[in-house]
């Protein structure tokens, strides 16, 4: 087998993470040049998905190797995302409420809570969109960039304990104040592509946890949960 050029390694790291980093770009461009919220959405959902459509379609054609165990590994998480706030209520103790991690409290305005256009689009955007751009990102590249930056020499799945916890650190800092959830889920879906070596696995259970967590935000009105 040939050895791939930094060229075909670039074009390759591109596929994985270009969206989700086009993605975190926009939404951090849209609070710096304060966008209007909807716009702001529509923007950092479409470019990604056009990246995704573009770069990284040939990454998302296999299929799951086990479907149900990857479903109620979502279902799981879900479950581990409310329950701290349902049990004990401790969300705004300042370990979980601070400057560094910011506040539990949605930036959804009242007037497009009401928009059933922009529910719509957002439990497309939590459900469909983003399990596929950070599962691609984290456990599908970073995972395995730590153990080797020529990341195609390393099998989806490979585990060392420093890819391991750096993966799932990083993944927990990336959710504010729900870190704590947040680093319980990574370590999750890190065991479980460790388990499967399957990334469409890894996305159907992330899937699953946002799309019952966004039934959950749209039943019970915890807009908190969708910062």
């Amino acid at each position: 087998m040939a050895t791939p050029t930094p060229a075909e390694d670039r074009r390759a790291t591109a596929r994985y993470t270009a969206p989700f980093l086009a993605y975190i770009a926009l939404m951090a461009a849209g609070r710096i040049f304060n966008w209007p919220p909807a716009i702001s959405y529509v923007v950092r959902c479409t470019v990604p998905a056009a990246l995704l459509l573009a770069l990284s379609r040939p990454l998302l054609a296999s299929r799951p190797a086990r479907p149900f165990a990857s479903m109620l590994l979502g279902a799981a998480v879900f479950l581990i995302w409310i329950a701290p706030d349902r049990l004990l209520g401790y969300r705004h103790f300042w370990l979980f409420e601070n400057s560094l991690t910011g506040s539990a409290a949605t930036s959804v305005a009242p007037n497009l809570r009401a928009s059933l256009a922009f529910r719509a689009m957002h439990v497309l955007g939590s459900t469909l969109l983003v399990p596929m751009l950070e599962e691609l990102f984290w456990r599908g590249w970073l995972m395995r960039w730590l153990i080797d930056q020529r990341f195609r020499k390393v099998p989806l799945g490979a585990y060392t304990p420093m890819s391991f916890w750096v993966v799932a650190l990083l993944f927990a800092s990336e959710h504010g104040p729900y870190w704590e959830v947040g680093l319980a889920a990574g370590i999750l879906y890190n065991w479980w592509i460790v388990r499967t070596r399957n990334l469409t696995d890894c996305i159907l259970a992330h899937a699953v946890t946002n799309g019952l967590l966004a039934s959950y935000v749209l039943s019970s009105n915890q807009w908190a949960y969708w910062l």
